[in-house]
C-alpha cells in the first residue's frame, strides 16, 4: 500500500500541483470543499486542515456553510469527475463566478472541463479496495498544499495547534 502511494505521488504533475497551491494565495478568499462518499470525507479533512491554517473554509452541505459567491473558491474531490451532484456544485460555483479546483483521476471529465485548475491523481491500477488509493493520495496532496502555504506563515505549526479542536 505504501509503495503504491509513493509510486503515484511520483507521477503527479508538479506544475499542476503548484498551480493549485497558488490558487490559495489570496488569504481572504473563502473556500468551500466538496466530494461525495469517501472522496467527500477526504474533502472534509482537507477543509479542516485549511481552517487550522487560518483560512475561511467550509464544507458544502454543512448547516453553517454560507452560500458561495463571486471571489470564493470551491475544491472538489471526485475520482470520476462525473458524479451528478458534484457536477451540479461546480456549475453553481461557476455561475456565481467562483473559482473551481478539482482533484480527479479523470482529466477528460465533465468536472475537469468546468474547473479552473485540475490536479490529476493518476491512478491507473491498484491492489487496494475501490477508490482508496485515489482518496488517500488526494488527502496527501491537499495536506501538501497546506504545508506549502504554511511555509509563509510565521509560527504556523503553533497557530495550527491553537486552532485545533479543544472541546474533546
Amino acid at each position: 500500500m505504501g509503495q503504491e502511494i509513493i509510486d503515484l505521488l511520483e507521477r503527479v504533475d508538479a506544475e499542476a500541483f503548484f498551480r493549485v497551491v497558488h490558487a490559495f494565495d489570496d488569504t481572504a478568499r473563502r473556500w468551500f470543499f466538496a466530494g461525495l462518499g469517501r472522496s467527500g470525507l477526504a474533502a472534509q479533512m482537507a477543509a479542516m486542515r485549511f481552517m487550522h491554517l487560518g483560512r475561511d473554509a467550509h464544507v458544502v452541505g454543512e448547516p453553517t456553510a454560507p452560500s458561495i459567491r463571486r471571489g470564493d473558491g470551491l475544491v472538489m474531490v471526485s475520482g470520476s469527475g462525473e458524479t451528478p451532484v458534484s457536477v451540479s456544485f461546480a456549475r453553481i460555483a461557476k455561475g456565481e463566478n467562483a473559482e473551481v479546483i478539482l482533484l480527479t483521476h479523470k482529466p477528460q471529465s465533465t468536472l475537469a472541463r468546468l474547473a479552473d485548475a485540475v490536479l490529476v491523481v493518476p491512478v491507473e491500477k491498484t491492489q487496494q479496495f475501490g477508490g482508496s488509493l485515489f482518496e488517500q493520495v488526494s488527502l496527501i496532496l491537499l495536506d501538501a498544499v497546506v504545508l506549502e502555504l504554511a511555509r509563509n506563515i510565521p509560527d504556523s505549526h503553533q497557530r495550527m495547534h491553537y486552532r485545533h479542536a479543544n472541546l474533546q
